[in-house]
């Protein structure tokens, strides 16, 4: 979540902009558009090309458990016994145990803890 990071992606399409009726009073599309086929086509090229695509691996328990450690720690939580239980647990009822499901495990635990505890 950089705020200093711009992505920018091109293609070489022909038209970027679509093409208007009154630009072109040859061909029609259902709003206008003179090519409304080739407008669609190149949507796909371009999630083909430039679409980003993030996969969250499953971990081995160990790793969800590191992860979960981490992240406790990250948030100056201790990873005890009674934590370890509940990320086990929290795995399960998700059906996935990744990186992701420890970040949501970690945030969940730590917004049930008392406040005071959190800060310290």
């Amino acid at each position: 979540r950089c705020a200093n990071v711009l992505v920018y992606a091109t293609s070489n399409r022909r038209h970027l902009m679509p093409e208007y009726m009154d630009e072109n009073l040859a061909t029609t599309g259902s709003r206008g558009e003179v090519h409304p086929k080739e407008a669609v086509e190149e949507k796909v090229s371009l999630s083909d090309r430039f679409g980003l695509w993030l996969s969250f691996y499953p971990f081995d328990q160990n790793d969800y458990l590191q992860a979960v450690e981490n992240w406790l720690a990250d948030f100056g939580l201790p990873f005890d016994e009674t934590a370890r239980k509940a990320a086990l647990n929290w795995s399960l009822t998700r059906g996935s145990r990744s990186g992701r499901t420890a970040w949501q495990f970690a945030v969940d635990w730590a917004g049930r803890l008392p406040h005071e505890r959190v800060l310290d």
